[in-house]
């Protein structure tokens, strides 16, 4: 067996489909806090920053004490239509691809995501992923994207190298954060971002399907 590698997703808009939950929260927090709308490109733009920076970026204009009244009305939205609705789906095909993945021996799977802790733990009970992931970093612990943070905290945590990790997300800020830390980066337009944005922040390839992501992974490990 060769040396280890490591396969890191972002989680909503790669994994996930979760766009009307995000959507719907930030309507209800600007609602609340006595904000303007959001337009739903506005809010889907934002989608892999933290929350904290997500919602400064969308006010910027306005108090941080009125910011601060929104990321804690959106938690709360959030979590209830979570528990109305249940947890987000999954995108056709993609959890079949990660636990194809994950029946390789060299290589280890982990997450890098703007959620809580607390969210991430939700995803990984509703769906049995529990010994799925080597590693699982999110926004409780690390600054946002495009910081490189919390992809150098799972490859040291795994101990894998830059040379044979691959980030795979779908906005530029995943992007820019994998680049920075070194690793491959590979962005998927099924998500939130254009593919020329994904293009533009510097991915290493940029796919438009599932079927694509595997091939990929290993066509770019082959180069190294």
């Amino acid at each position: 067996m060769g040396p280890l590698k490591l396969v890191l997703f972002d989680v909503d808009g790669t994994l996930i489909d979760s766009q009307h939950a995000i959507v719907a929260a930030m309507e209800a927090a600007a609602d609340e806090a006595d904000l303007p709308l959001p337009t739903r490109a506005d809010t889907l733009s934002v989608v892999g920053l933290s929350l904290v920076e997500a919602v400064r970026r969308l006010f910027a204009d306005h108090p941080e004490e009125v910011q601060a009244r929104a990321v804690e009305s959106y938690r709360r939205a959030y979590m209830t239509g979570r528990d109305r609705e249940g947890a987000p789906p999954f995108y056709d095909g993609i959890l079949d691809v990660v636990r194809k993945l994950a029946e390789r021996d060299e290589v280890l799977l982990g997450t890098a995501t703007g959620m809580s802790r607390r969210g991430m733990r939700r995803i990984i009970d509703t769906y049995g992923l529990e010994r799925l992931f080597a590693t699982t970093q999110t926004a409780d612990d690390h600054p946002s994207k495009p910081d490189p943070a919390m992809v150098l905290a799972a490859l040291r945590e795994t101990g894998v190298a830059p040379r044979h990790a691959v980030f795979v997300g779908d906005t530029a800020y995943d992007i820019q954060a994998g680049r920075a830390a070194g690793v491959f980066t590979i962005g998927v337009t099924w998500g939130y971002h254009a593919a020329d944005d994904l293009e533009r922040a510097g991915a290493d390839a940029v796919i438009d399907t599932v079927d694509a992501l595997v091939p990929t992974i290993d066509r770019l490990w082959s180069e190294t």
